[in-house]
């Protein structure tokens, strides 16, 4: 079987190409050695970029532009989920499929640790915290979820602005959020509110604690084991602890306009990684470096931040429209999911028996 059947027998999605051959984009370079790098990568003419669905993070714009750009390299992805896709380049080892895998940074350690990674760092790798990256460049942050009040205020009459609001009677069987043991958004919520109330990802149980203090002041009016989005549109939640780019789509995309707020607690809160990686002995090397290296670029970044996503370089500007959506928040902490990887099974246990014993 030729290589490009594979790919679409795994599911890969092939974006038209645009029509005619294309030398090397006019106009200055993103980067130093992006003409070079494109001469090099319209040899292979292809990029296989898994876990990219369009519809995630606007992948979509991504894929768009880069095509814009690059018109000579076909650009193939599918939709698998982060630990699948880890599984999926484990299975292929042998004969690698994919050029990139991007995932929930927690992910891309296992991946860096099954050695189906390569190492390469692309422009504005040194410009991301170290706990975005691995040092070698094995992965590294393109964007961030981070952790925020989605308040429904045909439901709630006081907006909360911190985590302390939420102790108030006022919230009495107001507030949802995921449950840890089982999600990814749970686990990461309990290290911002560790973070707001004197911890850290290290020290946990100020943020269990916490939680525990809201269920005994009866503030919780579920805990949910999947995401409550339908739950949120419909008007059955007046204030979900989720990540802000569900609130911001709900707002701005899905119809509740104004019904929404989305806010940073003030006290503290962190964002969460994702990441993407050069997969080893990718069958088209250069291509996927050009494609992270578009991805990690300025015009790459501000595509996320449209996409309600934070981007994760810092000090990226974006679009009037966007910032306005994304105000500054400095009291965003970045995540070390190695570290907090490492803290799960004593979170699951100091959540528990801070809630389920009340």
């Amino acid at each position: 079987m030729q290589r490009r059947q594979l790919i679409q027998a795994a599911g890969t999605l092939p974006l038209t190409a645009l029509a005619g051959r294309a030398l090397a984009f006019d106009g200055p370079e993103l980067y130093a050695g992006e003409k070079a790098l494109y001469e090099e990568a319209k040899k292979e003419g292809m990029c296989v970029s898994f876990d990219t669905g369009p519809e995630w993070a606007n992948w979509k714009s991504l894929f768009r532009d880069f095509k814009k750009r690059y018109p000579e390299i076909e650009l193939t992805y599918n939709d698998l989920g982060s630990a699948a896709t880890v599984v999926a380049l484990e299975k292929m080892r042998r004969r690698p499929q994919a050029d990139t895998a991007y995932y929930f940074a927690a992910s891309a350690v296992d991946a860096v640790k099954k050695d189906v990674v390569a190492p390469f760092r692309p422009v504005n790798f040194e410009k991301l915290p170290e706990v975005f990256r691995e040092a070698e460049g094995r992965w590294f942050t393109i964007h961030t979820l981070n952790i925020a009040f989605l308040v429904n205020k045909k439901l709630v009459k006081n907006v909360p602005t911190g985590w302390a609001d939420l102790l108030k009677p006022e919230y009495k069987n107001t507030v949802t959020y995921l449950d840890p043991r089982s999600t990814g958004v749970g686990q990461v919520l309990v290290f911002a509110a560790a973070y707001a109330n004197g911890g850290g990802v290290d020290n946990v149980k100020p943020g269990t604690d916490y939680l525990g203090r809201l269920h005994a002041a009866g503030n919780v009016q579920r805990v949910e084991g999947t995401t409550p989005y339908a739950k949120f549109l419909k008007g059955e939640i007046p204030v979900w602890i989720s990540y802000e780019n569900d609130g911001l789509k709900a707002k701005h995309v899905d119809g509740m306009g104004d019904a929404c707020e989305v806010l940073i607690p003030k006290e503290a809160s962190v964002a969460a990684p994702y990441g993407i990686s050069l997969v080893k002995n990718g069958p088209n090397p250069n291509a996927g470096k050009l494609w992270l290296n578009f991805i990690m670029s300025t015009a790459g970044q501000q595509l996320f931040a449209q996409g309600y996503v934070r981007p994760s370089v810092p000090g990226i500007q974006l679009p009037a429209d966007v910032a306005a959506k994304m105000p500054a928040a400095p009291q965003i902490r970045p995540l070390d999911v190695v570290r907090a990887s490492a803290r799960k099974a004593e979170v699951d246990q100091l959540w528990a028996q801070a809630t389920l014993t009340k």
